[in-house]
């Protein structure tokens, strides 16, 4: 006999099954020890001894202490089953105070085409980075001042997560651009998205930062590519100061000074304008 969720009553067993299909009913294929709790109405020690057999018998997967998922009856017994890790980031953060970030946010917009192993998430609690079943959760923490320009992405149908929008991907990048894989990496995504982007607004957001590396870096990428009007760029000079960066934080302190921008350039503009190509 099977239920409607595909899964044989027999292997699981009438509570195992109740379980499964209550989970799946309350839409938690993610889920908490708790959960457990609350829908056997057991004592506090019981759930930790019975998901444990779940996940003996691969019905569930261990994402972290007390955290797991349902895997789907199709897969069989397997036991590293992550399941979607956006999903997974918001779940770690039992939904508060995070958002997917940088790389991460990159991938969903469609900035970068290859699939990531590290899910960035920027939180307002430091906390560890996890790695669980090949994929690295690593946790960015900011003030939560900087917790704007950020919109709910649908994963599925009936669950979303909270991701930086476009405009204030590209500031993040420009901000920490060492969890983007480089400056280059942040400029192609800006050049593969800059048509859905406004400007305006992401000049705003630079300005609200008053973060002078991410204005210079900003403006720079601004005018190499040609892109914004001449208010933006003098916007954005208005609020430089005699202090130079690295266009490049993560690369060596070398290359030419641009005054314009107050920018060490220590990547080639050439490099920067091969992604117009890409």
């Amino acid at each position: 006999m099977r239920n409607k969720y595909n899964y044989p009553s027999k292997t699981l067993g009438r509570k195992a099954s109740y379980l499964i299909t209550t989970l799946y009913e309350q839409n938690k294929q993610i889920f908490r020890l708790k959960d457990v709790r609350d829908i056997l109405h057991t004592n506090k020690d019981y759930p930790r001894i019975f998901v444990g057999k779940l996940v003996s018998k691969g019905i569930v997967s261990r994402l972290k202490p007390g955290l797991y998922i349902i895997v789907p009856f199709e897969l069989g017994k397997e036991r590293e089953y992550t399941g979607n890790p956006f999903l997974m980031a918001r779940e770690i953060m039992n939904g508060k105070g995070y958002y997917l970030s940088h790389r991460t946010a990159m991938e969903i917009h469609g900035m970068i085409t290859q699939p990531q192993l590290v899910v960035n998430v920027t939180v307002l609690k430091q906390r560890k980075h996890i790695k669980t079943h090949g994929i690295e959760f690593r946790f960015i923490t900011k003030y939560r001042k900087y917790f704007w320009g950020i919109n709910d992405y649908w994963v599925t149908k009936q669950e979303k997560v909270k991701v930086s929008n476009l405009e204030k991907t590209i500031i993040d990048g420009l901000s920490e651009p060492q969890y983007c894989g480089g400056i280059t990496e942040v400029a192609k995504g800006f050049w593969i998205r800059h048509d859905k982007m406004d400007i305006n607004r992401l000049v705003g957001y630079a300005l609200k930062t008053k973060m002078g590396h991410v204005i210079r870096r900003l403006g720079y990428l601004l005018e190499l590519y040609k892109l914004g009007t001449s208010k933006n760029l003098d916007s954005l000079r208005s609020k430089l100061t005699e202090f130079y960066v690295r266009l490049d934080p993560q690369l060596p302190d070398e290359g030419k000074y641009l005054k314009k921008w107050r920018l060490q350039l220590n990547v080639p503009f050439e490099e920067l304008l091969s992604v117009m190509r890409t």
